[in-house]
């Protein structure tokens, strides 16, 4: 059993990743900002604990994850606000969240990042290009840390049902995947601790997804 913080609990990831967990009898404190989400995030199985990453200290919220034994961050701005909030969010919110991590003691961390080739050879918005410059330096953040982490980058999400079969590895083509199956690598992620120090590029794909993360473990 796993002791899991969830930044960016309340999301779809989040909401799926805490819902799993707890169905596999891992623990799971979910971190929520607006009033109605706590209900939801308990009928899940999470314990709601209430902050935001644009108002709390490194201090605070590392009292919030303290007795943790891993931090997920899936949080993300999703392109709302614009450019002001994908940077405090998606990059100085995992820099906190680095942090605190940190003070905390908490050695391992996930990050749900994102697919580099998202919508290449489309057009795109500056915001969006800010947001995918943004995710690559919260890569390179927690990568230069002596953290244990490890950075998921799923292809263009989906929010079908889950359907347990995966592509992930060092590099692949981009793809789509489910919300669900996301949720279910960072499971098999937390459960097997020697996929460590890796950064997985995931989609859709053939393979049950225990086996396809059992893959990247380290010997």
């Amino acid at each position: 059993m796993q002791k899991v913080f969830v930044v960016g609990a309340a999301g779809k990831i989040g909401r799926s990743l805490a819902r799993q967990l707890s169905e596999r009898g891992h623990q799971t404190r979910a971190l929520y900002r607006k009033p109605g989400q706590a209900d939801e995030l308990m009928a899940l199985g999470a314990t709601p604990v209430l902050g935001s990453l644009t108002e709390l200290d490194v201090s605070q919220l590392a009292r919030l994850m303290a007795d943790s034994d891993v931090v997920v961050f899936s949080a993300g701005a999703g392109g709302k606000g614009g450019t002001e909030m994908t940077n405090a969010i998606d990059g100085r919110g995992l820099e906190l969240s680095v942090a605190s991590a940190q003070e905390a003691g908490i050695r391992r961390f996930l990050l749900v990042s994102a697919f580099p080739e998202a919508f290449r050879g489309k057009y795109v918005s500056d915001t969006f290009e800010n947001y995918m410059a943004v995710k690559k330096l919260a890569d390179v953040h927690l990568a230069e840390t002596d953290m244990d982490w490890v950075i998921l980058r799923p292809g263009t999400l989906l929010s079908d049902p889950g359907t347990g079969m995966v592509r992930a590895g060092l590099a692949i083509p981009n793809g789509e995947v489910t919300r669900d199956d996301v949720a279910t690598a960072l499971v098999e992620i937390i459960e097997n601790p020697a996929v460590n120090r890796i950064i997985i590029e995931l989609t859709k794909g053939d393979a049950p997804v225990g086996q396809a993360i059992q893959r990247l473990a380290q010997s």
